[in-house]
């Protein structure tokens, strides 16, 4: 503690673990704290699963029931990874997939007046889906033609549509889309959480269609990934990186204080030692006077002792609920796995509906969600407020990331990432960087 480092990493959430990889990667000299005695923050997987009952309160042991204890790896949040996203070409660049199995995701379902239906994202899909009627079937096929073949630099594909000004709204009238047809394309393949993508520049959410069919064409089933033991497994991944080039990881290290001198970071206390450093990097937990708060998120963890109805019983899915179809103003999520990725005893399966917070109530919010899951073995809901860093960081130097919201995937996330890692270095996130750098430090034998 005594020693002088370049970065110090405060909170073990995916985020941080990640940056802290890479900063080593690049030669940075970093020390990574963490108060608690676990990996992952709020992103961790918690085992065994009587843990998980003293996290919620819930009294006595878990029933007889449940199976073993030790089977059971839970994620307090509910994410996937988008199988052509930015955090699987992450995990390849820096080859932490070495440390990791996945499985893909089975599939992928949009919720329309009280039924679930698999989302189509090709054009034979969107033919034989029974969401739309067969006109409706014939543009939106055209739709998903004009977005796979859609290039701004090639005027003859873009059709007049000009990207940077072209507003979504105008591009669903272009092909007459209808309403539920406009719902699961802008929140169950664009991926949206409210419709206030609708009437901005239609470049981004094309990019993003765009990225759901190419990670889903990758494996077939759907667009998502899903890692062996939990989510809990990334940010140790990471972790491992990290120390293989030189960082120091402290668990079980309680931080009683940055410390500043004339507005900028120089260093952190904990039990009454300090560590110096010209940066630091935390969750916004570390540090509570430089963060304001944006709202709130539900979970609520679902035990189940079958596969979710309509759903072909597949062992994971994600089904999205579209605001329009229940009323909201944001979407309700649900992330299911199983038995099947080692998170759960044998036949056993755990779902997590999550929205973002709109009432004084809740609980209540997510009850479209939980009626799809019933009957329900055990349920545990918690309400999470979501932060964000106050300031970019610049002057003070340090650097606070955003928690996690209600989406099911990890592009926000990674975007924060590349945002952080370009206030922290000066420079833009570049993965054929990190990994040419990666490799000129061990080498071809150590890939």
């Amino acid at each position: 503690m005594d020693e002088e480092y370049d970065v110090v990493v405060l909170g073990t959430g995916l985020t941080e673990c990640i940056l802290s990889g890479i900063l080593s990667v690049n030669g940075k000299k970093v020390l990574h704290m963490e108060r608690n005695s676990y990996y992952g923050g709020e992103s961790a997987s918690i085992t065994p699963l009587d843990e998980l009952y003293k996290r919620f309160n819930i009294p006595g042991p878990p029933p007889e029931s449940m199976g073993r204890s030790r089977d059971w790896n839970v994620d307090l949040i509910p994410k996937f990874l988008m199988a052509n996203g930015q955090l699987v070409k992450m995990l390849l660049y820096t080859e932490v997939t070495r440390y990791l199995d996945f499985k893909v995701v089975e599939g992928s379902y949009v919720y329309k007046a009280g039924k679930i239906y698999k989302v189509p994202s090709t054009e034979a899909e969107a033919m034989a889906s029974k969401l739309m009627a067969l006109m409706e079937k014939n543009r939106f096929r055209k739709f998903l033609a004009f977005v796979a073949a859609f290039d701004e630099s090639d005027p003859k594909t873009c059709k007049d549509v000009d990207p940077s000004r072209t507003t979504m709204r105008d591009i669903y009238k272009m092909f007459e889309l209808g309403q539920d047809v406009i719902d699961f394309t802008g929140h169950a393949l664009a991926l949206y959480l409210t419709d206030e993508y609708l009437d901005q520049p239609c470049q981004e959410t094309i990019n993003r269609i765009k990225l759901y069919s190419e990670s889903l064409s990758r494996y077939g089933k759907s667009p998502y990934l899903y890692p062996l033991y939990g989510l809990g497994e990334l940010p140790q991944g990471f972790a491992r990186l990290s120390a293989i080039f030189g960082g120091t990881y402290m668990l079980n290290k309680p931080v009683d204080e940055i410390v500043m001198e004339n507005g900028r970071v120089v260093g952190v206390k904990s039990e009454g030692e300090v560590a110096r450093c010209k940066q630091v990097i935390c969750e916004p937990s570390y540090a509570p006077d430089h963060v304001h708060k944006l709202g709130q998120v539900v979970r609520v963890i679902c035990i189940l002792s079958h596969p979710i109805t309509n759903t072909e019983n597949a062992n994971s899915c994600q089904i999205i609920i579209p605001q329009n179809q229940v009323n909201r103003n944001s979407d309700i999520y649900v992330c299911m796995i199983s038995f099947a990725h080692n998170v759960a005893a044998q036949g056993k399966y755990v779902a997590i509906a999550s929205t973002t917070v709109e009432t004084e109530d809740p609980a209540k919010e997510v009850q479209p969600a939980l009626d799809l899951l019933e009957p329900i073995d055990q349920k545990f809901l918690s309400v999470c407020d979501i932060y964000e860093p106050s300031n970019l960081g610049e002057e003070s130097q340090i650097f606070i990331s955003r928690s996690y919201d209600a989406t099911t995937h990890f592009e926000t996330t990674c975007q924060d990432i590349k945002d952080i890692y370009k206030r922290v270095m000066g420079v833009e996130f570049d993965f054929e960087e990190v990994k040419r750098k990666k490799n000129d430090t061990f080498g071809e034998e150590d890939k």
